[in-house]
């Protein structure tokens, strides 16, 4: 059964919504296409990494950043991302946050100092924050809440899935065979393409509604409280315990959000109405996006530091080592959608939270320093499979019930969860791994290391139980409407 579109919008009350493709298949590919392009560019960048620092002169204290600069933009600017999605224009930001992603890359390819890669890396995560809140609101609102939506959604996450698995692959071969520099300059005629077939794949956004006003106070607080905090937990793990920058950003943060808050509950056109925290779907969304990401979205950095730092695999090596845990995603994914129609949103997510939980916990068991790569692949098999159902779900079920005008902001709320729960879970959980290599050397060291990555792994599994019972509070929508009529042979 081909994914059908949405029939057009009656709910328009903003630049993006109103319109659905021609070609709807043609859209979701291109959508995809973009899911591709974002997650290739996540593990394509960790393998390259130690050449990075040596071909730039970054210090080993300060290479972190080449991953951090991304994170803290991307991470901020979620919101303001999301809700120019809406006022804007959904193709607007999509196309603009692929242009910011290709000319950014191409600036890290050529960067020949750490403040200039430092800066390009950040501008590829204001592209991000663009364009990942368009490209989810747009798989929201082309296809219908019910099946046409979860199959799209699985396409979507199982591109991005198999993103992960050739950017690991790809990385290393590129890191090896033409350098460092490769690695950004494969994004430039990605990112570039997107850019100019979304003027053909996607529909035009509609004028501006008038009397719509861009809440400028709003956006300047959320924007720089997100970045205060972000930029404290991605920081503070690495700075000297006596140093009160990372506590006092994090504190001006929280002031700046409470701020943002209260401010938006009396301003009459709002960066984010107030009413969609409130919504049972939406906030629990946020909370599973945010437990998700600090539990299970750690396993990839565990397992590379395992990899390496226990085992002393190449770049290459490592690439391969992924291809259990990235195939069973990338299969999860797939299955996502289909389950989700047949058993329904919230039951799916439930079975895949859980069967993610256990798949870690079984990876734990299987590290130790000296395990073999078998004795993983149970554990990562069972951990892909889960977390690509859930990936596809978690999403599904915080956008049930938004109207089409606000999927934008609302796609930004739930990625903002997703990102700062991947910096306070990994700030936490390197904690707990390192806590006991403290002056250790050589053997002494990857022991006491193999350690640390087996205990930080069992607390992320406690960490995914925790999710499974956030999760209990979605509400049940075992079928939408069109599924309904399906069922009962009602055909269009």
């Amino acid at each position: 059964m081909p994914v059908s579109a949405r029939p057009p919008d009656t709910d328009v009350d903003g630049a993006g919504a109103g319109r659905s493709p021609r070609r709807p298949g043609v859209a979701l590919a291109l959508l995809a296409f973009a899911s591709l392009i974002t997650s290739l560019d996540y593990n394509i960048v960790y393998v390259a990494l130690p050449d990075i620092g040596t071909g730039v002169g970054f210090s080993a204290r300060t290479l972190q950043w080449v991953v951090s600069a991304y994170a803290v933009a991307f991470g901020a600017f979620l919101l303001l991302g999301g809700r120019m999605a809406d006022l804007l224009g959904r193709r607007r930001m999509f196309v603009l946050g692929l242009t910011l992603f290709a000319v950014a890359s191409l600036t890290g390819g050529l960067a020949r100092e750490p403040g200039l890669l430092i800066a390009a890396r950040a501008v590829q995560g204001l592209g991000g924050a663009f364009l990942f809140p368009a490209t989810l609101s747009l798989v929201n609102t082309t296809f219908a809440e019910g099946r046409a939506r979860n199959r799209a959604l699985s396409v979507w996450a199982a591109t991005g899935s198999g993103g992960l698995i050739l950017g690991s692959l790809l990385g290393g071969v590129l890191t090896r065979t033409l350098g460092w520099e490769a690695v950004f300059f494969v994004n430039v005629p990605l990112a570039g393409a997107a850019a100019l077939l979304a003027f053909v794949a996607l529909p035009a956004d509609p004028a501006p509604v008038a009397g719509r006003r861009f809440d400028v106070f709003g956006a300047l607080t959320a924007t720089l409280g997100c970045t205060l905090i972000v930029f404290a937990l991605v920081q503070g793990p690495e700075s000297d315990r006596t140093d009160p920058r990372p506590l006092a950003g994090a504190a001006l943060g929280v002031v700046l959000l409470a701020v943002f808050l209260i401010a938006e509950g009396r301003n009459p056109d709002p960066l984010m109405p107030p009413r969609l925290l409130r919504g049972r779907n939406l906030g629990t969304g946020m909370a599973v996006t945010f437990l998700f990401m600090a539990t299970l979205g750690t396993l990839p950095y565990f397992l590379t530091v395992y990899f390496q730092g226990v085992h002393g695999y190449g770049a290459l090596r490592t690439g391969f080592a992924f291809l259990v845990p990235m195939g069973g995603g990338l299969v999860g994914s797939l299955l996502g959608g289909r389950s989700a129609t047949r058993f329904g949103v919230r039951s799916t997510l439930l079975v895949s939270l859980t069967m993610s939980a256990v798949g870690v916990s079984a990876t734990g068991l299987g590290i130790s320093a000296s395990a073999s790569y078998p004795d993983l692949v149970p554990g990562l098999l069972i951990f892909g499979l889960g977390q690509g159902v859930a990936y596809t779900t978690m999403f599904a079920a915080a956008a049930t019930g938004v109207p089409g005008h606000e999927q934008g902001v609302a796609s930004g709320m739930a990625s903002t969860g997703q990102q700062v729960g991947g910096a306070m879970g990994l700030a936490v959980l390197v904690a707990i791994a390192n806590s006991g290599t403290d002056g250790k050397t050589g053997e002494a060291l990857r022991v006491a290391t193999a350690h640390g990555l087996r205990t930080a792994v069992f607390a992320a599994a406690a960490g995914a139980g925790v999710a499974v019972l956030v999760a209990l509070n979605f509400r049940r929508v075992d079928r939408a409407p069109e599924d309904t009529a399906a069922a009962a042979g009602v055909t269009s």
